[in-house]
């Protein structure tokens, strides 16, 4: 059997259900995280794509049901895959059979690019944490249409939700921003159920400035035509920076309502850094972009918090950042987390962490006295 590695999980162990801490750590440490990705969604986009290997992952990871409904659908429960992931929607009905509810791929730039300099994803084992400056590379909006047409046409298409998520060309300036995100919009339309603006990755320069709420509106106007000329019924959430202001957040989040975005989603990465623990984290610290992880956890379940506040639970927020135990998903819901997201606890807990989340969540639920993960959502901020 060929062994491929998943951040340094052999696909062997991804399939088979080997044991993560006796194939998987060791590997770890010695794979380069960029090129171990890139070997990860290329074995996904193979034998995760066929009959054979969906039943097998199913078997091995398929997750409890949690039902909900938000945005007018029903999710199977409330863990998605975050962004960033699958960044070409390669490996789109491989996610499903790995436990997840709903599936987010992008970001995806109008024009092709290659994204920033390598090395440009770096781990810190210690912390649990990844530090990329990946930069939105991808093969650009009109590619990305094209390989979705062929994978619908060859009954490929996961029979859960799909979100695109959308960001800024490089090349272009915000001035040119509104017919940046609008033309990848439009390109895509029909090629996901809800869409997620990015305006908030570290590693497109002068990107977070869209925050600002004359740009954010131009944006938000721009995207809102196309969606009035393809005759509506799908969702555009934005995606905000961890970073800003707790007075900035909640004044982009009105300014964002009021053009009629339908969702939020905290957070994206954070240009701040833990204390590291050893030689390596601190390497991985020093490095360009944004860290996702367990260090974000307390900041994104901080934001969740203050939007479900600031907007009366009338906005459906995506809690995502260090989500990695039922314990952290369970604060988020109960923060005002209707969705949930992750990326980097894969890297760390392998797939299983998946329906473990979903299955203490469950357990949750019935502890609490809920009839259902719905009644949860902002328990806390009651």
């Amino acid at each position: 059997m060929q062994y491929v590695t998943l951040e340094g999980y052999s696909t062997a162990a991804l399939f088979m259900g080997i044991g993560w801490s006796m194939l998987a750590r060791p590997l770890l440490s010695r794979i380069d995280s960029e090129r171990a990705h890139g070997l990860a969604i290329r074995s996904l986009s193979g034998f995760g794509q066929t009959s054979a290997g969906i039943r097998a992952l199913n078997t091995l990871y398929q997750s409890p049901e949690l039902p909900t409904h938000v945005f007018g659908r029903l999710f199977r429960h409330p863990l998605g895959l975050a962004a960033g992931m699958d960044k070409d929607a390669s490996a789109l009905s491989a996610w499903p059979a790995l436990g997840f509810s709903w599936v987010e791929y992008g970001g995806i730039t109008r024009f092709p690019q290659e994204g920033n300099p390598k090395p440009r994803m770096f781990r810190a084992d210690a912390e649990q944490a990844l530090v990329n400056s990946m930069g939105f590379n991808n093969p650009g909006a009109s590619s990305i249409r094209d390989q979705l047409i062929r994978r619908r046409s060859a009954g490929k298409w996961p029979n859960v939700p799909v979100a695109a998520n959308i960001g800024r060309s490089k090349k272009v300036d915000n001035s040119q921003a509104p017919s940046d995100y609008s033309a990848t919009l439009e390109t895509l339309w029909d090629h996901a159920d809800f869409f997620v603006l990015n305006i908030s990755s570290p590693n497109t320069p002068g990107l977070r400035d869209l925050h600002e709420e004359s740009s954010l509106s131009s944006v938000l106007r721009a995207c809102n035509s196309v969606r009035e000329m393809k005759g509506g019924g799908k969702q555009i959430l934005l995606k905000l920076s961890p970073d800003a202001s707790d007075e900035d957040l909640v004044s982009t989040s009105e300014e964002a309502l009021k053009n009629g975005v339908d969702g939020i989603v905290a957070t994206n990465t954070t240009l701040k850094r833990p204390i590291p623990k050893n030689t390596k984290s601190r390497h991985a610290f020093a490095q360009n972009g944004g860290v996702s992880g367990r260090p974000l956890q307390s900041r994104s379940l901080d934001v969740v918090s203050m939007l479900y506040e600031s907007t009366d639970g009338k906005v459906p927020i995506v809690g995502v950042g260090g989500i990695d135990s039922a314990d952290s998903a369970w604060n988020s819901v109960t923060s005002g987390a209707s969705l949930l997201q992750l990326y980097s606890a894969l890297v760390f807990k392998g797939p299983s962490v998946v329906s473990n989340i979903v299955r203490g969540l469950r357990s949750r639920v019935r502890e609490n006295g809920f009839s259902s993960i719905d009644e949860a959502v902002g328990y806390n901020n009651a």
